[in-house]
């Protein structure tokens, strides 16, 4: 049965920006704002940035026990600002996870800021019982954002 972990972030950037980073750069930016986590993000196997695109993450020093993960775009809304990656190896699921996804909402709050609904919706292995790992992965999701938050306000100086 999935589970799920919610957070919610607010930033000063207008919506716009942030998507384009979030769904657009994503594989671009990361490694630049967070060199320790992830090291770098290769487009492989299909796709070609859009749905159905599968990414490989691999993680930098700051990552214990998990070296990779490959992560396909599984939810792309550009209407709704949705962004959803499931992960589809290493990772998350060697760690205990049948089932890993990663959802992020944007919506507008004014010009110059947005709020950001960040959801990991999961599954356990029966032998696992790990509710640890999808806090920390929010943890690790609010510090991205508060990141990518300060990458775009220096770009725009």
């Amino acid at each position: 049965m999935a589970k799920e972990a919610k957070t919610q972030v607010k930033v000063q950037v207008g919506i716009e920006a942030i998507w384009k980073a979030l769904a657009k750069d994503l594989r671009f930016v990361l490694p630049r704002i967070m060199p320790s986590v992830v090291k770098d993000v290769q487009q492989v196997i299909e796709g070609d940035g859009g749905l159905g695109t599968v990414f490989l993450f691999n993680f930098g020093s700051d990552v214990s026990n998990i070296r990779y993960q490959k992560e396909k775009l599984v939810d792309l809304d550009e209407s709704l600002h949705q962004i959803g990656m499931q992960v589809v190896e290493g990772g998350h699921l060697n760690v205990g996870f049948s089932s890993y996804k990663t959802i992020f909402q944007l919506t507008a709050n004014g010009d110059s800021e947005t709020l950001i609904n960040a959801k990991v919706v999961y599954e356990v292995e029966e032998d696992h019982e790990n509710t640890i790992m999808p806090e920390k992965t929010l943890m690790s999701s609010v510090a991205f954002i508060e990141h990518l938050e300060n990458y775009l306000l220096n770009q725009s100086i």
